[in-house]
């Protein structure tokens, strides 16, 4: 295993690369995954252009758009770690409105939000419809582990003392569960991107030595 520094610059350039050289049937799947310290959602945003100007259609779609209502995913209270490790991202909305319909016999017609979070309720979002070709970025965390169909999976790990130094304090119920999916998933063995992440400004790339 070799880590190689990288600007975070030239890891979207890196990243855009590897995903617009990419063929798949249907459309490419792609996980940015890690929490919310690491910014997945951030870094699947500053892909979006690059990977558009390589001349992909690329649709962005968040974790976070896709909860549980309240009445499930807080039956246990609004700061039970077991109960955000498990369930609290709606897994199989996800995987009927997005990854199915972006898989190889899927229809491209993907829904980019189900519910918002805020209000409790149905986001009311609009289907858009992706050609083959193109690329959906599904970004958030504990994402990987769980069965849902990806081509291709980006972690962005951080050591538990970064992990706990940089979670907002207000999130810090949340650790935990993250302690839990680097146990028992143990994402960054298996993904096919890691980047250390413990320093936004200078990220490393994990690559097999």
């Amino acid at each position: 295993m070799r880590v190689r520094p990288i600007t975070p610059e030239r890891l979207v350039a890196e990243l855009t690369d590897r995903l617009a050289g990419a063929a798949v049937p249907g459309r490419l799947r792609v996980a940015v995954d890690g929490p919310p310290a690491a910014a997945p959602d951030a870094l699947a945003a500053a892909l979006v252009d690059p990977l558009r100007a390589a001349g992909r259609p690329v649709l962005h779609v968040r974790a976070a758009d896709f909860l549980r209502p309240a009445s499930v995913r807080l039956e246990h209270g609004r700061t039970n770690p077991d109960a955000y490790y498990e369930g609290w991202v709606d897994e199989v909305g996800l995987r009927r409105e997005v990854l199915d319909p972006a898989g190889p016999d899927g229809s491209g017609r993907l829904l980019p939000s189900l519910w918002d979070a805020v209000a409790d309720r149905a986001s009311r979002a609009g289907y858009v419809e992706l050609p083959p070709g193109g690329v959906v970025l599904v970004s958030g965390s504990l994402l990987l582990g769980g069965g849902l169909p990806f081509d291709v999976t980006v972690h962005l790990e951080l050591s538990p003392a970064a992990l706990d130094r940089r979670t907002d304090p207000e999130q810090r119920w949340t650790l935990p569960a993250f302690a839990r999916y680097a146990d028992e998933v143990a994402p960054a063995a298996f993904a096919d991107v890691v980047v250390r992440a413990d320093d936004p400004r200078h990220p490393a790339l994990v690559e097999a030595g």
